[in-house]
């Protein structure tokens, strides 16, 4: 296994698993956030590549020990995006291999800024449901943005969050879609031959570390209010990318 790791150096090791740790604390609490953290600080410790399908190999683990979760509280529209973003993912991951590695970085960076304006954009009063375009705009895009930066959650999240809709609910939509989206991006690494054995193991050593952050702070999920979670929804997305922006 340590012949495996030797790609990485320590320095990589230790940046891929402090970022773990504190991407997925914000997972637990919010529902999600655990691309647009890591992906931005990844792909400048690794190529963006294997940046983004290390992400993917980490979010489809925890999503499947949250599967009985999703399938209860999951809206129905879900499923839809779900099924929508297997369309456009590959095309997406053959995207960013295709891209040079600086602009891929910069175009990360900026994908997390542009989730951010969404959610803080202000809302009309008892907003009307997204119709059936809507819904397939965002399976469409997430599946784009899951290939090229591990990022489903840029058109899903201001889906979901903008919503009248309880933040239990949101939350199990969410990690219901990443975790498709996260299966697609693996699925798409695998057949594009991205997808290689020291990355699997990576995130085997590293998936300890993000199950202990999601349990943190799932601690604190109930015991905030949905204005809070809101809020706490744009700081996340804003520091996440403004911390990217800064390190390029």
């Amino acid at each position: 296994m340590i012949d495996i790791l030797a790609g990485f150096s320590t320095t990589q090791i230790v940046a891929a698993a402090l970022a773990t740790l504190g991407a997925a604390i914000v997972r637990g609490l919010t529902g999600f956030g655990f691309g647009f953290l890591l992906a931005p600080i990844l792909a400048l410790a690794l190529a963006p590549v294997e940046a983004v399908l290390l992400i993917n190999i980490l979010a489809l683990a925890m999503a499947l020990s949250e599967i009985r979760f999703v399938l209860r509280e999951a809206a129905r529209s879900a499923y839809a995006i779900g099924g929508l973003l297997m369309l456009t993912t590959l095309p997406g991951l053959l995207l960013l291999s295709a891209t040079p590695q600086p602009l891929a970085r910069l175009l990360i960076a900026l994908a997390a800024l542009s989730a951010f304006v969404m959610v803080i954009w202000p809302r009309r009063k008892n907003p009307a449901p997204p119709g059936p375009w809507a819904t397939g705009a965002t399976g469409l895009i997430s599946g784009l943005m899951t290939g090229f930066a591990a990022m489903p959650g840029i058109p899903v999240v201001p889906y979901y969050v903008r919503q009248e809709m309880a933040r239990v609910t949101a939350k199990a939509s969410m990690i219901g879609i990443f975790g498709t989206a996260s299966l697609a991006g693996l699925l798409s690494g695998a057949a594009t031959g991205l997808l290689e054995p020291h990355l699997l193991v990576f995130g085997a050593l590293l998936f300890p570390l993000m199950a202990l952050g999601n349990w943190l702070g799932s601690l604190a999920f109930g015991r905030v209010s949905d204005p809070v979670w809101r809020v706490l929804v744009g700081v996340v997305l804003g520091g996440a990318a403004l911390a990217a922006l800064l390190k390029l």
